[in-house]
């Protein structure tokens, strides 16, 4: 099914039809699922001492008591203990004591005996992932309760939202384009969810480049992931686009050489809402889907009129860690390409701001 749950805490909506339906299914509130994902996106906030986040624990049969802190130097702490196994890890995804908004995610499955959990940063690249002892299913009243609005789970207000899947869901590069998007090819334009391995896209520079892979995903339209649309005809755009607020736009000109010294920079579109180039997208509901191209040597694309960042995959194909719990843990390595450095550097919130104002003006 995928997503079976999501709380919006910022935003006050919430979707638990999934999982009340998949609880029905199953045989009750008591009914354990043996796999699925527990997604919690939060900013972590910069404190002395330890400080909760979640708090969540019910007695009975099948006990449970999970606690998620924020500690000292910007990192996050959980410790699960389920019917008699205890699970302990923490991540420190800046060793700053800055690390801002991050996205949590816990997957398990009790049949493999397979657990992690990986803390991902908005501002980077970077995912964190740690093996945890083999996991204990979870019954589905116990999440049903975890994620709802109430007074049987504590939370903290630095939480943006919390998702339950039951699936394992993936780790690393996720796509950021609307699948509706239309990417330049020799051939003219084409809605990006119609590319498949092997077709040819066109590059900023106008070279015809392979499609290696085509990726996929269904997402929460919160957080990192919500929906942005950028508005024609800034950036060149011949029409507004939606994308993720994590995709990320490749800005060049004289005011970019005058600006940064570089000919092309590249700028989250996160960083642009608030400023006339950006305003909040639509989804459907809680969940929305986007797609993205896989290209060699991380090459920008054509996508209506403006040159947008592929899938930037690093050296994930070295990481084995990284690439098993990524998206792309099922294709052959030998058809991954290994991405240096992004060729151009990374604005942050103030200069992405002061560039698209003038970009405005």
């Amino acid at each position: 099914m995928g997503w079976l749950g999501i709380n919006d805490l910022e935003g006050g909506g919430s979707d638990l039809s999934g999982l009340v339906q998949a609880m029905q299914a199953a045989g009750g509130g008591d009914a354990l699922m043996l796999r699925g994902t527990l997604v919690i996106e939060m900013a972590i906030p910069d404190t002395r001492r330890p400080e909760p986040l979640v708090m969540f624990a019910q007695g009975g049969d099948w006990p449970i008591d999970l606690r998620l802190q924020a500690v000292p130097g910007g990192g996050v702490s959980l410790v699960l203990q389920q019917a008699g196994s205890l699970s302990h890890a923490t991540l420190n995804p800046s060793g700053s004591g800055r690390a801002g908004q991050v996205r949590l995610t816990y997957a398990w499955d009790s049949l493999a005996g397979y657990a992690r959990l990986g803390l991902e940063r908005a501002d980077s690249d970077r995912v964190q992932i740690t093996r945890l002892p083999p996991p204990r299913p979870w019954r589905y009243q116990d999440l049903k309760t975890l994620v709802s609005c109430g007074p049987l789970r504590f939370t903290a207000a630095a939480l943006s939202y919390m998702a339950i899947s039951d699936r394992l869901e993936p780790l690393g590069p996720m796509p950021g384009l609307d699948p509706a998007s239309q990417v330049a090819t020799p051939l003219g334009y084409r809605p990006v969810e119609t590319l498949q391995r092997g077709d040819l896209v066109l590059s900023e520079t106008g070279d015809s480049l392979p499609v290696l892979h085509v990726l996929h995903r269904e997402v929460p339209a919160l957080g990192i992931f919500r929906p942005v649309l950028l508005r024609a005809p800034y950036f060149g755009l011949q029409q507004s686009l939606q994308v993720s607020a994590s995709q990320r736009v490749v800005l060049s000109g004289s005011e970019v050489e005058y600006l940064f010294g570089r000919p092309a920079v590249l700028v989250p579109v996160r960083h642009l809402l608030g400023t006339p180039v950006a305003t909040p997208g639509q989804a459907r509901g809680l969940t929305t889907r986007y797609t993205q191209l896989v290209l060699p040597d991380h090459a920008p694309l054509l996508v209506a009129g403006s040159v947008l960042e592929s899938l930037y995959l690093g050296s994930l194909r070295r990481d084995a860690t990284r690439l098993g719990a990524s998206q792309l843990a099922n294709v052959e390595r030998a058809t991954l390409p290994e991405h240096g450095p992004p060729r151009y550097p990374v604005l942050g919130a103030f200069d992405a701001a002061v560039l698209a104002e003038r970009r405005v003006a």
